[in-house]
Formats: structure tokens, C-alpha cells, sequence
């Protein structure tokens, strides 16, 4: 055969093989469009197009179902950051869980038994552990834990701290006068006694014995930091001797950014009378005086939190470095923050089991004595770079003046910049913008408040089996600050009250450790008097045209009962409602003599609309 003919019935070969796949292609890129097509039908029969939404507050109509558009929809937690595997809803950032891959820690390990069964329920004492984990871990710290604890109850449990939190820890041994505490319960000989020096705790006459028998045995077996406190002890000498453990140990064979396990030779260091850095821990064989652990200290949180640190592995270190998110290589010029290594921490990842989420009123001390740690980091960088802050160019005698109020004590003075949330410049600064904005716009048209609320289907359905949102503090703020975006969308780029001017909030936290904004919204186009009552209403709505809102407004926003129904009701002081209920029944809306409006509440004679409460047992109808 020639060779151009051969060379023809290859190319046309070739040709047709080609044709064969841009065919197939086709066809999969057809069949592609056709599902979109598909979904995007049905997406559209669940969203608004933006442009309706417009003036939207003004028309409520009590048979449309608001709650079902996807617009206002914040989805669930499915999103996975494609360098950590941490889940995440839709709109959360992309650094949230691992600053956009330059953290990298190793996985959590699921614990052993007794720990395992403990923590997944299937333990008959699960529900018991978990409830009173707290008090079980109290039992096996090995620091105390300093600081002005308040513990709010309630149907919404938590745990709220005033003043500096220290960790201390004492000798191994004690005084011949002093009862054993803490770490030193771990070097009572018999096992027995020290299982009853811990069921003697304060505060563990309510656990079992039985559990505290496995931990123990736990801890003595996989907890690395007692066998090393153990081997110290044997191998010192005398009394004078201390026992160091290096703060900037690395563990050998290992990167210096890894979490393994200590070992004896690697961490620790008998010496007398040699210098120590300050942020080592130094622990003498007898002595009655308390040291305090520095937080940097990557033992720091061992310590404290026996349960959740079971391997006795190291925590957050200030010489822990980031890395290249694409070559995994840990960068020398970068260190890790403790906010970004606790933020990666409490991620919730599909490969593992995180056990610190599953700790409850644990898990809640837990987030606060490390929320502490990592203010105590942002503070001691603000301290120690003052010229890199310009801090020369304030006025250091009016500052302290005003800080401190003692002119005869003003010692060497630390500038707090606006940058600082909480810092005096903070929020003079943001008053200053608040105050501008009255000055050029006037008073605003609207104050809005949103408040959290734990029973939120989003909060419910990414609790672990058996939680309450009070153990998941977390998600509430996770949820909270995703509905709080959405309703900032719908008041200002959906423009349900019309065009707006400019807008300004701030988020507070209650009592209860439930999230809530104010927000304040100025409208290009001011609110005439007629058109109040379309947006704003204080009266019960009516159960038979509207029952779901009659639902939520009866379930959640109705005060009281106080007054002549309720004497004993907290809002109750001298006789009187510190609330101002009952308000007073108008039939129109009207300005007060205060210049705060008074909304319509007209009487049930009026409207026909009752509720019924409870109170002392006993089921009362009253009205709007």
C-alpha cells in the first residue's frame, strides 16, 4: 500500500476516534445541562428574584410561607474546606477553620476504653459521665484552676468567668500536714486510697465510684504525663531536687510543630540550682509553695483537662510555626497563633472524631479559660511592641489619667489601639462613627433587635445525639452569625423596607450565653405615620389567618405574666413591673410624651385575641 494512502486512512482513523469522543462529550455535556436546567426549575420555585423583595415588609401576607425561600435559607453544615476536610456552612469564610491551609495539627484520636463508650452513649453511664464530666475531670487534674467562676442555670446552663485565670501547681509530694491534691494524688502508693482521696473531691459525693476506678486505672496506663511525673519522682534524690519540664522541648524524631506524645527523656530534667526560662514548669519533690503555669506552656492545657488531653500530648506552643499551604512545609517566619490553633481545633471534620465537642459544661470551661489564653497572647503582643504601635504619639498623662485616675501612680503605661475590640479607642471610636452618623442622617427609622434562639432547627440538627445546645456553644454562635448575615442582606441589599441609607450594629452576649444584635437602619425615604402599623405591630396575631406567627409571638415574645397575676415574677420590684407591663391599650399608634412611640394594642374586646398562660398551675386567658 502506498504510503499517502496509508497515511489518509489514519488520518481519517484518527478522525473518526475523535468524532467519537467530542460525541460522547456532547452527549454528557447535554445530559449536564438538561439536570441544571432541571435544578435551576426547581430552585426557582423556592427563591424570590431579588427585585420582589423590594418594600416587602409593607405587604406581609400571613399565608405565604417565608421560611421556605432560599434566600433567607442559611443550609446546613456541608461545605468542606478542601485543606482541613472542617465542615462549614455556605457563607462561613474560607479561613475560619485552618487560615486557608496554613494550620495543620495532627487529628484528634478517638480515645480507648472506658473513655470511648463513655463519650458515645453506648456505656449505661454515659448520660451520667457526661452530665457530671466536669466534676470527673476536676478529679484528675493535676493544676488547680484559678479564677471567679459563675454558673448561671437555667434552662440554658453556663459557664461565665470574672478576673485573670491562672493554672498553679504545688510538689509532688506533700507536706507532712497537708492532705494530697491534685498531681500529687497520682503518687499515693496504694491504688486504693487514691481512689478515696477522689471520691473525697468536693463536689464528687454525686459520682460513681465505679467510674472513677476505670479513669484512674486509664490515666495511670496512656496518660504520658503522669509516667513521666511518676519516673521523675523515683529517680529524685532528695527534696532540693525539681523536676523541669522544658518549655521548648522538641520530641525526638518528631517536627517541631507535631503534637506527640511527651516521653521522660525528651521533656523532662532533673536539676539543681542550673537557671530556667520563665515559661518552664519547675516542680520540686516537697514544698508547700504554688507555682503558676504559663499559659504558653504547651502542657498548659494537659493538665487541666485530663479527659480531653487523655494521651497526656502537647497543647498550643507560641514555637509552633504555619505552613505553605501548597507545599505542607512549615514556614520559619510565621507563628501560629493560639486563636487560629484553638479555631482549628474546635472544627468539626468528617475523618474524625472530635472529643473535645462532646465534653458539655467541660467543653464550655474549656472555650473560656482558652478564649482567656488567647487574649492574654493579643495583650502581651500589644505590650511588648508599643513602638511598632506608635504608642509615642499619644498623650501619655491624659491616658493614664483616664485609665488608671491617679496621677501619683502611673507606672509604665500600656496603649490599648482602636484595633483592640473592648480597648477604650474601640469603642470611642465607634461612637464617634455612631454620633456621625446622627449628625448627617438624624435619628434612624428603624431599631431592630434579633435575639438567638437554642431551639433553631439549624442549631437542633448539628448537635451530636444526646446534646442540648447549651453543650454546643460553638454552633449557637456559628448559626446566630450566619442569620445574622442573612438578615442584614434582606434589610439592606434585598431592601424589604426600601432603599437604604446606611445601617450600623452591634452584638452582645446575654446572661444566658445566647447571642442578640440591635441594629439601627437608616432609609433613603423616611416612614410616614400610616405606614407603621404595616410594619411594626404589638398585638397577638390572629390564630386562624396566621397561626404560624400566633405560634412564634406566643411562644417567644410574650412578657410575663407580672404584676397582680404574678407577684413572684423576677421582673417584679416594689409592686411593680421594672419592664413597664402591662402597657397601656391605645386603638391608634401615637408618639409618648418621651418621644418614644406607642404601639397600637387594642383590647381583646376589640381585636378578640387571648392567650393562654400558666401561672402557679393555674391556666389564665388574658389579652393583647
Amino acid at each position: 500500500m502506498p504510503r499517502e494512502r496509508r497515511a489518509n486512512i489514519g488520518r481519517r482513523t484518527r478522525h473518526a476516534s475523535q468524532q467519537k469522543v467530542y460525541s460522547r462529550n456532547l452527549r454528557e455535556e447535554s445530559q449536564n445541562i438538561i439536570r441544571e436546567n432541571d435544578r435551576l426549575r426547581h430552585r426557582v420555585s423556592t427563591r424570590r428574584s431579588l427585585a420582589s423583595y423590594n418594600r416587602l415588609a409593607f405587604q406581609y401576607d400571613p399565608t405565604a410561607n417565608y421560611s421556605d425561600d432560599e434566600n433567607l435559607d442559611i443550609g446546613r453544615m456541608t461545605t468542606i474546606c478542601r485543606y482541613c476536610n472542617a465542615l462549614k456552612f455556605k457563607r462561613e469564610t474560607v479561613g475560619l477553620c485552618c487560615a486557608s491551609g496554613k494550620v495543620k495539627l495532627d487529628p484528634l484520636l478517638t480515645p480507648p476504653q472506658p473513655l470511648k463508650t463513655l463519650f458515645d452513649g453506648s456505656d449505661p453511664d454515659s448520660s451520667h459521665f457526661l452530665q457530671h464530666i466536669l466534676e470527673y475531670n476536676n478529679c484528675f487534674r493535676m493544676t488547680s484552676f484559678g479564677a471567679n467562676i459563675i454558673r448561671e442555670g437555667g434552662f440554658m446552663p453556663t459557664c461565665k468567668i470574672q478576673g485573670q485565670i491562672y493554672h498553679l501547681h504545688g510538689s509532688m509530694v506533700p507536706t507532712p500536714d497537708e492532705p494530697h491534691q491534685f498531681l500529687q494524688i497520682y503518687f499515693i502508693s496504694s491504688m486504693v486510697d487514691q481512689l478515696n482521696v477522689r471520691c473525697n473531691i468536693q463536689g464528687a459525693q454525686q459520682l460513681k465510684r465505679r467510674i472513677i476506678e476505670q479513669l484512674q486505672a486509664f490515666f495511670h496506663a496512656n496518660n504520658a504525663v503522669v509516667n513521666m511525673f511518676k519516673t521523675a519522682l523515683e529517680r529524685m534524690p532528695s527534696d532540693t531536687h525539681k523536676f523541669v519540664i522544658r518549655v521548648d522541648c522538641t520530641p525526638t524524631g518528631g517536627h517541631v510543630r507535631r503534637f506527640n506524645a511527651p516521653t521522660v527523656n525528651d521533656v523532662a530534667a532533673i536539676i539543681v540550682g542550673d537557671p530556667t526560662k520563665s515559661r518552664d514548669i519547675v516542680v520540686q519533690r516537697r514544698s508547700n509553695i504554688m507555682h503558676r503555669v504559663n499559659e504558653a506552656h504547651r502542657l498548659y492545657d494537659a493538665l487541666q483537662y485530663p479527659i480531653i488531653y487523655w494521651q497526656g500530648q502537647d497543647g498550643y506552643d507560641i514555637t509552633l510555626k504555619m505552613v505553605d499551604p501548597i507545599t505542607g512545609v512549615s514556614t520559619n517566619n510565621k507563628n501560629l497563633s493560639a486563636m487560629n490553633y484553638y479555631a482549628y481545633r474546635m472544627m468539626i471534620r468528617t475523618h474524625e472524631e472530635n472529643v473535645i465537642l462532646k465534653c458539655g459544661r467541660l467543653f464550655q470551661q474549656f472555650a473560656v479559660d482558652m478564649y482567656v489564653k488567647v487574649e492574654t497572647e493579643r495583650l502581651a503582643f500589644i505590650r511588648f511592641n508599643q513602638p511598632k504601635l506608635r504608642s509615642e504619639d499619644y498623650i501619655h498623662l491624659r491616658d493614664a489619667i483616664h485609665s488608671d485616675g491617679d496621677v501619683q501612680n502611673i507606672g509604665r503605661l500600656t496603649v490599648l489601639p482602636s484595633t483592640y475590640i473592648g480597648s477604650p479607642r474601640h469603642m470611642h471610636e465607634y461612637a464617634q462613627d455612631a454620633m456621625t452618623y446622627v449628625r448627617n442622617y438624624g435619628t434612624p427609622d428603624l431599631f431592630i433587635t434579633v435575639t438567638c434562639n437554642p431551639k433553631w432547627t439549624e442549631i437542633e440538627r448539628e448537635l451530636e445525639p444526646g446534646q442540648k445546645p447549651q453543650d454546643r456553644h460553638d454552633i449557637i454562635a456559628r448559626v446566630f452569625q450566619q442569620k445574622l448575615k442573612v438578615m442584614m442582606d434582606v434589610l439592606t441589599k434585598y431592601r424589604v423596607f426600601g432603599d437604604t441609607r446606611c445601617y450600623m450594629y452591634s452584638v452582645e452576649w446575654q446572661k444566658r450565653g445566647l447571642p442578640h444584635a440591635h441594629i439601627l437602619i437608616w432609609l433613603l425615604n423616611k416612614l410616614h405615620s400610616n405606614e407603621v402599623d404595616d410594619i411594626i405591630s404589638a398585638e397577638i396575631p390572629d390564630p386562624v389567618t396566621d397561626p404560624r406567627l400566633h405560634d412564634i409571638v406566643t411562644t417567644q415574645m410574650v412578657h410575663g405574666p407580672c404584676g397582680a397575676l404574678n407577684p413572684l415574677s423576677p421582673c417584679m420590684a416594689d409592686g411593680k413591673c421594672t419592664k413597664r407591663y402591662p402597657r397601656p391599650l391605645v386603638a391608634e399608634t401615637v408618639t409618648g410624651n418621651d418621644g418614644y412611640p406607642v404601639y397600637r394594642r387594642r383590647s381583646k374586646e376589640d381585636n378578640g385575641r387571648t392567650i393562654k398562660v400558666k401561672v402557679q398551675n393555674q391556666e389564665i386567658e388574658i389579652g393583647n
